[in-house]
């Protein structure tokens, strides 16, 4: 008996409807239409209102993270405590011919662990940020935008339909523009926004294509139906699956940075790091792979699968070993972390490609944790010595121990060392990537097993690297070094907890782990993972990450 299955009973009691919640979420569920509205929201209160405010709008923007990052929490345990909560709710909007446009919300295991994620990990970026920006002369305006972005990516995740997709999809879009030119009297910063958001609107034709093509042969843009037309093998929307899914797909390289479109990551770092660190760990980046996940149905279709599954396979293979490598030469601390996540987007990518749902958004669960942390690590460090080179650091871990601790967990989950979240979600996708070139896979996937595993080796040689140079050796930079404030430590603590224990959640017999309830919906037509751990291939993973560490 797992420990939420033991606690299921206590849980269900705490509310006056406890079974109904545990079963399509209730009220819980009804209710979750609030979850972007919020945000969005406080935003117009932090605009209108924000500077005659004592925190100057900073308030607003907290409490409506401490408001999603509760209500997240609560449909998280109630559907782990469950068999899964299944709920669509919407509101119809207009008409078109036949068609139903509306806006709805969905509760579902996937949607349900965005929420979470975005408004844990949001929570804690947003505290930082508050010691982080003091002084900043649009203090105000970036808590707008950023609370504007966060909004932007829970309308995204709770979408119900295409349409609404698409609406936080730019949202999110436009959010990440004025975060990125927050500093725009920077010729450098004003060009990287604009970089981003050129590259990711000729990648968002292939999404905008994709919606309508498929909109247009199932004769509905709700999700619900579109799934219901892939099980029921619809004869017309398997003749243009393949297209439409590579155009989806298109549109998901873009958001995700996978290559080609992987230019306009690391020059996003133009902007303040808290962005970096909640853009890279629970919104816009992951809106690609979510995608995947969300239509991840379409990707299984027989005949179908084997042709652009390939392609994605190999796209995430590539993504993940290329940006790797060039992570290993960054001498900008931010850089090393923007290529890391470029690589580590690619194993989320890769997994999808394998068929494994599960692995792929299980590591993007884990990596939101440790990514955040290794982040708003190296803004603390930025904060002390007013740099972003590791040239002008060093030896900064007697000054900064409370950064340098949580650093090196962040370093480590990352590098995938057992038994730090990053061990399980990593090893996940190695064992399901494995797993599908033994079953159908062939060649492709066996390619980009090798990849991956190389892909360990070289993460855990340059986290080594940047750790080495930033807080070992001797002091090369000209401000006095000194720890960050406790409004920028005590996050760095959270999220390294959750480094340390968010991999447990997938443990069977801890927990009743992603599999069983992530969101039964998207299963219809399987998913590629192993049954239990596969104890040669982790051996070798960790063999990878070792010698990493030891030759980094």
């Amino acid at each position: 008996m797992t420990l939420f299955a033991t606690a299921a009973p206590l849980i269900a009691a705490f509310a006056e409807e406890g079974d109904k919640v545990l079963s399509d979420g209730g009220w819980l569920a009804a209710g979750a239409w609030l979850i972007p509205v919020v945000p969005l929201v406080l935003m117009f209160g932090i605009v209108f209102f924000g500077k005659r405010l004592k925190y100057k709008g900073w308030e607003l923007a907290e409490a409506s993270m401490i408001f999603v990052a509760l209500y997240g929490t609560a449909l998280f345990i109630a559907n782990m405590a469950g068999d899964g909560i299944d709920y669509q709710g919407s509101v119809e909007i207009a008409r078109l011919g036949d068609m139903v446009v509306e806006w709805g919300w969905t509760v579902d295991g996937l949607s349900i662990m965005m929420y979470f994620v975005v408004g844990v990990v949001g929570l804690l970026v947003f505290t930082y940020a508050k010691g982080y920006m003091e002084g900043d002369v649009r203090y105000t305006w970036f808590f707008a935008s950023f609370t504007l972005f966060a909004g932007a990516m829970l309308v995204l995740v709770s979408s119900a339909n295409l349409i609404q997709l698409i609406v936080g999809w730019e949202l999110v879009g436009v959010a990440s523009y004025l975060l990125i030119g927050h500093y725009w009297e920077d010729h450098e910063n004003n060009a990287a926004a604009i970089k981003a958001f050129l590259t990711n609107k000729i990648a968002d034709v292939g999404l905008f294509v994709g919606a309508i093509v498929i909109a247009m042969t199932v004769g509905s843009f709700r999700f619900v139906d579109i799934l219901d037309a892939v099980a029921a093998n619809d004869s017309a929307l398997m003749s243009v699956a393949f297209w439409a899914g590579l155009a989806l797909f298109i549109g998901a390289m873009g958001k995700s940075a996978q290559f080609p479109f992987h230019v306009w990551l690391p020059d996003a770092m133009a902007g303040p790091t808290p962005v970096s660190a909640l853009m890279h760990a629970a919104t816009m980046v992951t809106a690609g792979v979510y995608l995947l996940g969300r239509m991840f149905p379409l990707y299984q279709v027989e005949g179908f699968a084997d042709d652009v599954k390939t392609i994605i396979i190999i796209i995430g293979g590539l993504t993940l070993v290329l940006t790797g490598l060039i992570a290993l030469v960054q001498d900008d601390i931010k850089k090393v972390l923007a290529y890391s996540t470029l690589s580590q987007l690619g194993y989320m990518v890769a997994a999808m490609g394998a068929g494994a749902y599960t692995a792929g958004l299980f590591h993007l669960f884990t990596h939101a944790f440790f990514k955040a942390l290794l982040f708003l690590g190296a803004g603390s460090v930025i904060h002390s010595v007013h740099s972003n080179n590791m040239s002008d650091m060093g030896g900064l871990r007697k000054s900064m121990p409370y950064t340098f601790w949580t650093f090196v967990i962040g370093s480590l989950a990352l590098a995938g060392i057992f038994p730090l979240a990053g061990f399980w979600s990593k090893d996940e996708i190695l064992a399901s990537i494995q797993y599908d070139a033994g079953h159908g896979g062939g060649a492709a996937a066996t390619f980009v097993l090798v990849l991956a595993i190389g892909g360990a080796f070289i993460t855990a040689f340059y986290m080594t690297r940047t750790v080495w140079l930033t807080f070992f050796g001797e002091y090369k930079g000209h401000a006095k070094p000194h720890e960050s404030p406790k409004v920028m430590t005590y996050p760095l603590v959270g999220l390294a907890a959750f480094s340390v224990f968010a991999g447990w959640f997938n443990i069977p017999g801890v927990f009743t782990g992603f599999t069983d309830w992530l969101a039964a919906r998207v299963h219809v037509l399987g998913d590629h993972h192993p049954e239990s751990l596969n104890y040669g291939l982790a051996a070798i993973g960790l063999l990878a990450a070792g010698l990493g560490i030891a030759l980094g």
